[in-house]
């Protein structure tokens, strides 16, 4: 399994960027020329695709990854998926449009949501495994209206007569659906409904335990289900560079803000996920190397993906490998600030990883400037032909 290089995604800040978490300074507002930088970088750095997330704070995933898809050459876009928040027939004819647009690179994250008082602001009064029972509803009808079936449907959520879509997308039967959900609600609907499973970045053995939990739930259901883990990325070329650009990314974090967050994210939330990020370190600074190499300082402050792999590039690869010994297929990463953590990661982290990366395989290998002797350039250009 670990002879295979990972599948390695990035991440697009459509809720802003910046150098230091829980602070204004050196801070970059949501605008969609960085959104097209970070995309275009990250396409020709050979990076698979990006996630878009979704949210009040974020600007809308949809349109984002169509004003990017026609930007960007191979990247695929990871796109949020609300059952909730729209009806199944209106979300098939968006997946269509925009598959089609993006010329077969559409991706789409099923976000059942973790904040009872964002969803009420959306009109979404469910309780929590209510949403799951809904969203299960949704993607079977979603799903039948993209295999190009004509849909009647009358349950507890939906009703539609005579459902159909005159024009489809391009991948069949549909857009390939990942999802992450920590609860036993969200791994059925996953056994049930996706092709991707998520998980956050938790100690290998917390990770293999959900793997194999859902693994084991699919297979009751006959079918079978990849994995992907979301992380943050602190690469550098020595441990001790890497740790101090982990401690400075929390500089200017205050113990207030860490409170005010952590009381948000297990009062207000009813996320499991977000339940078990917050416990792996219980708010406190003297508790966030959660396991070797894997750092939950980002969890202070972040809801959602809290920890980073923190380390020099031949550590934080070993790392991944015991992932992926566990079932980890795919990696969604993102660093702070985005653009730049991107090139770190793919120059430093790809290479140990086996990933090729784009931007270096592109360079005239007998060019002599200061970044490449003649000496090392021949070389260069021997090992390339």
């Amino acid at each position: 399994m670990t002879d295979t290089p990972i599948r390695f995604f990035w991440f697009i800040p459509t809720h802003g960027d910046g150098r230091y978490l829980g602070s204004g300074e050196q801070q970059r507002p949501p605008e969609f020329r960085y959104f097209r930088e970070v995309a275009q970088a990250v396409d020709r750095l050979g990076y698979e695709g990006v996630l878009l997330p979704t949210g009040q704070n974020c600007e809308d995933s949809w349109i984002t990854a169509a004003g990017l898809a026609p930007a960007t050459e191979r990247l695929k876009f990871l796109v949020a998926l609300r059952p909730g928040v729209t009806t199944p027939a209106f979300a098939a004819r968006q997946t269509a449009a925009l598959d089609r647009l993006a010329d077969g690179r559409l991706l789409l994250n099923v976000v059942v949501g973790g904040n009872p008082r964002e969803l009420a602001a959306d009109g979404v009064f469910l309780p929590h495994d209510e949403r799951y029972a809904q969203a299960a509803e949704f993607l079977r009808i979603w799903r039948g209206l993209l295999s190009g079936e004509r849909v009647n449907h009358d349950s507890r959520y939906f009703r539609m007569e005579d459902g159909h879509l005159d024009l489809t997308a391009l991948q069949q039967p549909h857009p390939p659906l990942w999802f992450g959900g920590s609860s036993e609600a969200g791994q059925d609907l996953a056994a049930e409904q996706v092709e991707t499973y998520l998980t956050w970045g938790e100690p290998v053995a917390q990770v293999a335990e959900k793997v194999e939990a859902v693994r084991r739930r699919a297979a009751l259901r006959g079918r079978r289900v990849r994995f992907g883990i979301r992380l943050h990325f602190i690469v550098r070329e020595n441990e001790d560079e890497a740790w101090r650009a982990a401690e400075t990314l929390i500089s200017r974090v205050s113990d207030k803000a860490i409170e005010v967050a952590q009381q948000r994210f297990l009062k207000e939330m009813d996320s499991v996920g977000q339940r078990r990020m917050a416990e792996l370190h219980g708010g406190r600074r003297d508790r966030l190397v959660v396991a070797p190499n894997l750092w939950a300082g980002v969890g202070l402050i972040r809801g959602g993906a809290g920890t980073a792999l923190v380390g020099t590039p031949a550590q934080v690869a070993q790392r991944l490998r015991e992932y992926q010994q566990v079932g980890i297929e795919t990696v969604i990463g993102s660093g702070y600030p985005h653009l730049e953590e991107a090139y770190r990661v793919a120059e430093l982290l790809f290479p140990a990883l086996g990933i090729e990366n784009h931007r270096q395989r592109r360079q005239h290998a007998s060019v002599s400037s200061e970044f490449a002797t003649a000496e090392a350039a021949e070389t260069a250009r021997v090992a390339a032909s």
